[in-house]
């Protein structure tokens, strides 16, 4: 009885792996093909004859691409969105998750400035006065149009403070014994045991920013300040602009499908190198950082 119960067992673990690979392959199709049609002639990708393998291998769609200077323009402002925007989120998710992972009689304004932030991330003002109160302050056609108006991002908020609450009581106060500071506490105490929902938060702001095309579309005025999602975007809507010598030929070679996916897969590269680096402590800190308590 308990071998063929260890031996079911064993089968449904076995039956569940298969099932999680086989979902996990399912979901890198679609990766798989954009690189091929990248890499594939403009007949094949025009006759759909391109699936999984490139159809007339050639890098056209890519010689192309480094001689594009709007794509690296806007691939630039995307990097520059990243590096500002994430910083920036950073530092104020913990200066904020902070002080509200605090219970109410230290910080007796922790209960309803929480309830502040629930509900403005439940309610949203608007489309209108959010981009009248943006072109107020003169941001608009800036990269500050693009990081500011989501500067203190709440869901982040939320993750960290419930992590920082799930810290033990004891190390904040034999700290405090010893005459440190709460920005002392801060520093070498919560956000050293709290890499995982750092991590976690960092993961969130970089992809959130990165992917980000449609604050770009509206609160950018003048095409070279898009990002690269917005660029991307207006490719699919927008007919392709006037090209002269040496491109004009290179595209002649080239479909709109195969250049367009040349530069979503460029576009991918750079979440695909950072996701591995952080992977191991995001289930970790989007698990224990979202239960609250």
């Amino acid at each position: 009885m308990v071998a063929s119960k260890k031996l079911s067992d064993r089968i449904v673990d076995w039956l569940i792996m298969v099932f999680l690979v086989a979902l996990g392959v399912s979901t890198l199709l679609p990766l798989v093909n954009t690189l091929a049609v990248s890499l594939s002639n403009k007949a094949a990708v025009s006759a759909g004859q391109v699936n999984l393998w490139p159809v007339g291998f050639n890098l056209d769609a890519y010689n192309y691409i480094v001689q594009d200077t709007r794509f690296w323009r806007a691939f630039g402002v995307s990097v520059q969105r990243v590096l500002l925007g994430g910083a920036l989120n950073f530092i104020l998710a913990v200066i904020t998750a902070f002080p509200l992972s605090r219970e109410a009689k230290e910080f007796p304004l922790r209960n309803v400035i929480m309830w502040l932030f629930v509900f403005g991330m439940i309610l949203n003002v608007g489309l209108v006065p959010w981009f009248l109160t943006i072109d107020n302050y003169g941001l608009l056609d800036t990269i500050w149009a693009l990081v500011l108006p989501g500067a203190v991002p709440i869901w982040n908020v939320i993750i960290l403070m419930n992590y920082f609450r799930g810290i033990p009581k004891e190390l904040d106060e034999a700290a405090r014994i010893d005459g440190a500071n709460p920005w002392q506490v801060l520093w070498h105490i919560y956000l050293p045991t709290s890499l995982p929902a750092l991590a976690t938060i960092t993961l969130f702001s970089i992809v959130g920013h990165w992917n980000s095309f449609f604050d770009g579309l509206i609160l950018m005025n003048n095409p070279d300040n898009y990002p690269l999602q917005t660029y991307i975007q207006q490719l699919v809507i927008a007919e392709r602009s006037v090209l002269h010598g040496g491109q004009a030929q290179l595209m002649a070679k080239l479909s709109n499908a195969t250049l367009n996916a040349a530069k979503l897969f460029v576009a991918m590269i750079p979440i695909l190198l950072i996701y591995p680096f952080l992977q191991r402590y995001f289930i970790r800190g989007i698990t224990l950082g979202s239960v609250k308590e």
